[in-house]
């Protein structure tokens, strides 16, 4: 994608820089052999205009701004209407805008998903929570014995409960059983009072080299108790647009699985605990209508070693359910609590395992309070 990025640059500043010819020529300031038709100069300000134009898009695509498709625009616009009339000289220019015109409306499209986001985020992080109080051992008794040691080893008793959670995510996944492992980055939050998450991700299509500078932009979502799901080619073609009471069920099954990463939601009223053995626990989780449980498994020390549900798994001829697992690989300790920093889900089929997402949390943030001045959420900036 870096590659791509300069290689648009490179095309933006040279595109500019023959548009500059066009100024020269109307001022008489160099001979310019390859302009054959004369150019006023009052049109010459105009192809000075779009030189401009274009290198301020340039500017803003080196700087990776998200709007940068609002300088791209007039650009073309004045480009396209200086090649029309001076067609016999300057037709060859459609062929760059064509490829600059492609390359906005993929950065339009970027910008709307984005936009999309961050609205939900906005919505999610709406909520005036109550004042943070703090947990007490005494919390705790009321939870089967290896949940409680769960959140003693997590260090959740003297910590102030948080209302949200915002952390990043790296790793790699794969959309079909055999298929390519790419590369992934996502951001998260969650809102724990009223449970919900939005995620969003930037993945490449392949590793293959011909589909490498495909970004698919996607989005999964909890709120109000209803899940939905939506990945996009180039922010433009969906290829997966999932909502129903299949995928509530589903999202919410995730959100109880990824309460391993902020323990002092195991308190909420919304899970009720029930113990299965000495190293596991069974929650179940209910909401709006919506209920669904999972096994917790832990290890002898107090960790969280993984999670284990009935998912729905989406296939084209309709989603079923299966086992669903997620396993953790590797704890650390962020601000004050210890959470599983490393983690694989898989899929128990009966044409064998499918183990489709190897992540790590590379930040996390608890929060008592919404981020101040969040805005939209972004893989490249954070509150």
């Amino acid at each position: 994608m870096a590659t791509l990025r300069i290689l648009f640059i490179f095309l933006l500043l040279v595109h500019g820089f023959i548009h500059l010819m066009g100024f020269v020529k109307s001022f008489g300031l160099a001979e310019m052999a390859q302009l054959t038709q004369p150019i006023s100069r009052t049109t010459g300000f105009l192809w000075l205009s779009t030189s401009l134009l274009f290198a301020v898009t340039a500017a803003l695509v080196l700087l990776q701004k998200e709007a940068w498709w609002m300088a791209a625009i007039p650009a073309l616009i004045l480009s396209q209407f200086l090649i029309f009339t001076n067609w016999q000289d300057a037709r060859a220019g459609t062929f760059a805008n064509l490829i600059i015109l492609t390359a906005t409306v993929i950065g339009f499209a970027d910008w709307r998903f984005d936009r999309m986001v961050g609205q939900e985020v906005s919505d999610l992080l709406s909520t005036s929570p109550p004042p943070a109080g703090s947990v007490t051992e005494r919390d705790l008794t009321s939870l089967p014995p290896v949940v409680q040691r769960w959140l003693i080893r997590s260090g959740v008793p003297g910590r102030a409960v948080p209302h949200f959670v915002h952390l990043k995510q790296k790793g790699e996944m794969r959309t079909s059983p055999g298929g390519d492992w790419v590369p992934f980055e996502a951001e998260q939050y969650f809102a724990l009072d009223e449970p919900g998450f939005v995620w969003q991700t930037t993945i490449q299509a392949s590793t293959k080299p011909f589909l490498s500078f495909l970004p698919i932009k996607g989005r999964d979502k909890y709120v109000n108790g209803r899940g939905a799901m939506l990945i996009k080619l180039l922010s433009l073609f969906a290829v997966a647009d999932a909502h129903g009471p299949e995928t509530d069920q589903a999202t919410l099954l995730r959100f109880l699985g990824e309460t391993s990463w902020f323990p002092s939601a195991a308190l909420r009223n919304y899970i009720r605990w029930e113990p299965v053995s000495p190293l596991s626990a069974r929650a179940t989780m209910s909401y709006r209508g919506v209920t669904a449980a999972g096994l917790f498994r832990f290890t002898p020390d107090g960790d969280m070693a993984g999670f284990e549900a009935r998912r729905y798994y989406s296939r084209p001829e309709g989603a079923t359910p299966e086992d669903w697992i997620i396993r953790s690989t590797d704890w650390k300790e962020v601000d004050g609590f210890r959470i599983p920093c490393r983690s694989e889900v898989t899929w128990k089929l009966k044409d064998g395992d499918y183990t489709w997402l190897k992540l790590e949390i590379t930040d996390i943030r608890f929060l008592t309070a919404p981020p101040v001045g969040q805005k939209q959420m972004s893989l490249s900036a954070v509150e």
